[in-house]
């Protein structure tokens, strides 16, 4: 039965003996003719790429810095500077930087209020520092914790900032930063920006200072101590240290001005006593 069936249904196919169409070759021109859109679009993105590559290679080429002027660092150097702004490919390019910082200041830079970045010419380009008002720090645990006008602690860091004093002497149990360092005399604040104008003014390099539990102030050069007793007269006795402090480089001891006054004038040194010494010789 089933081959039966298998014969039926192969006498029921219909075999087709029409002669097969050949399609006939297209020329060159007729396909062009034909696809004459897409050729035309084709030639204008290939053009226009080839303009975009001329630009890229041209501005690549005559937009290089190779002069940059860093003004109004203290914290960082030169190198850093330029390392920050200049980040990323092509971050040596004077038009891309342009671009990138234009109507914008680089900010949330540690110890940095803001920089500015203006481009002079195609090859060189400056940058304008302002760093954050720093009076003086602290040490709390193995760290510098640097604090503004207001006694505000500004920033944290592991790394001692030159120009900087180191404030001594103040009394306090925790340390936040953005908030006021919690000190029992917030007029202390006033007192220590006082003395950083002053040695700022008559241009001295004051390492510590010290606040004494008696109230007395006492500031550090290198080796050398200035004890300048209770604060007063202080504006005299800093401008007297400008001409004392030379004569003193390479000694070691302390410089006693607790009672110098424009008219007394009164001032003296006592070396630090040496290891080898005998007493009383």
């Amino acid at each position: 039965m089933a081959k039966k069936k298998l014969k039926k249904n192969n006498q029921n196919k219909k075999v087709n003996t029409e002669p097969v169409k050949r399609k006939e070759k297209i020329s060159p021109g007729e396909y062009f003719r034909g696809h004459k859109s897409l050729f035309i679009i084709g030639g204008m993105l290939t053009a226009f790429l080839a303009v975009v590559v001329a630009v890229f290679v041209y501005i690549i080429q005559n937009y290089t810095v190779t002069t940059v002027y860093v003004e109004g660092n203290i914290h960082y150097t030169n190198e850093e500077i330029i390392d920050m702004v200049m980040e990323g490919h092509y971050g040596n390019n004077s038009l891309l930087l342009s671009l990138k910082y234009k109507d914008k200041s680089i900010v949330d830079v540690p110890f940095i209020e803001k920089m500015d970045v203006s481009v002079m010419d195609p090859n060189t380009i400056k940058i304008e520092v302002y760093e954050k008002a720093l009076a003086g720090y602290v040490e709390y645990l193995e760290r510098y914790m640097y604090f503004d006008k207001d006694g505000i602690v500004v920033e944290s860091s592991f790394e001692r900032t030159e120009g900087v004093p180191m404030v001594a002497g103040l009394k306090f149990d925790h340390v936040v930063v953005h908030e006021p360092l919690p000190v029992e005399d917030e007029t202390i604040f006033a007192s220590i920006l006082n003395i950083t104008q002053l040695v700022n003014k008559y241009n001295l390099s004051v390492d510590r200072i010290y606040f004494g539990s008696d109230g007395s102030l006492t500031l550090y050069f290198d080796e050398v101590k200035a004890a300048l007793g209770a604060g007063d007269n202080l504006d005299e006795k800093i401008m007297k240290l400008q001409y004392m402090l030379p004569s003193l480089v390479g000694e070691k001891g302390t410089l006693h001005m607790e009672n110098y006054t424009e008219e007394t004038k009164k001032t003296s040194f006592e070396p630090d006593k040496r290891m080898d010494e005998t007493p009383g010789t």
